[in-house]
């Protein structure tokens, strides 16, 4: 029975990530709601939107292809499949062997680049337009990220995610400057990746600020849905990584089941104060302009290299 454990905790992972990941997202705008005294949709009403997107029907343009129709269902599945490389509850996952914080990145490029080429396929202004600001951001941001990843990663001797959880989590702790300027260059990417403020908006359709919501505009019915289910759980599988690499205490060791249902505790706990500094970071700041952006990133970049160098000076 032993060996069934990780395809257990690995469906497990897979199914909070679909669940939770609406909620985060709901705790996040409540939180904002009563940050700016507004009235709150509540906790659920992200699964309320993604419903009602599923009942409705879907309206394709007549010069769509196969990319415009394929790429819902591929955003979708592959955010699952990033969901299910990240340790969340425990190290012992299926994946962890195959698949390391390079595949995840892939991954999210193979995502990014099939909805860019969806924004162009039915050849709008705004997919255009978005397609192209979501390319730039690219090219800036998954360097940096693979920067910051890849300090951890030489703490820990290894690119493996459940490595790095077992080694930092479980092994001696140490205060390393180079973990603090990985985890300040992380921040400031993941903003970027998941397109909240200051780098996009996720709540607004002005022209002159859309970046992803530019490249969904012609998405409707079911395919909007998994969309936009997938933005949800791409915000929750940041921050899960996050957790992962410089907060992972609370994880479950390898082979320890009876921990498993407080880790899952410690992650809802870690996932609400991940709201609460989003929301702090989004109030606080207002929207950039896209010619800022790349300074913005470039100083992620900065804050990674100065992590990679700290450690080889320091360490």
């Amino acid at each position: 029975m032993k060996q069934f454990y990780p395809y257990i905790i690995e469906i497990l992972q897979i199914l909070i990530l679909l669940a939770v990941a609406p909620i985060f997202v709901g705790w996040i705008r409540t939180l904002k709601c009563w940050l700016q005294s507004r009235t709150t949709a509540g906790l659920f009403q992200p699964y309320r939107d993604i419903t009602k997107l599923f009942y409705k029907d879907v309206a394709l343009a007549e010069n769509a292809s196969w990319i415009f129709r394929f790429t819902p269902y591929l955003v979708f599945g592959v955010t699952v499949l990033a969901g299910g490389i990240i340790p969340a509850l425990s190290v012992d996952l299926p994946l962890a062997s195959t698949a390391d914080i390079i595949a995840l990145v892939a991954l999210f490029a193979i995502a990014r680049f099939f909805i860019a080429l969806s924004g162009m396929d039915i050849g709008t202004a705004f997919g255009g337009m978005g397609s192209s600001r979501e390319m730039m951001i690219a090219s800036l941001a998954e360097p940096a990220m693979l920067m910051a990843i890849f300090t951890v990663s030489l703490v820990s001797k290894s690119t493996s995610m459940s490595q790095m959880v077992q080694v930092v989590a479980h092994g001696e702790f140490v205060l390393r400057p180079s973990l603090a300027f990985a985890f300040l260059a992380f921040v400031l990417i993941a903003i970027a990746e998941t397109g909240r403020i200051p780098v996009d908006n996720p709540a607004t359709h002005l022209e002159l600020t859309m970046i992803h919501e530019a490249m969904i505009l012609e998405y409707s019915g079911r395919h909007l849905a998994l969309i936009e289910w997938a933005g949800m759980m791409k915000l929750f599988v940041f921050t899960a990584l996050g957790i992962a690499s410089f907060f992972p205490w609370g994880i479950a060791a390898a082979g320890n089941i009876s921990a498993i249902p407080a880790a899952f505790v410690f992650l809802i706990i870690k996932l609400c104060i991940a709201g609460i500094c989003i929301v702090l970071i989004e109030t606080g700041l207002a929207k950039m302009r896209i010619f800022r952006v790349p300074e913005f990133l470039g100083s992620a970049f900065l804050f990674a290299t100065l992590g990679l160098l700290s450690y080889f000076i320091l360490e």
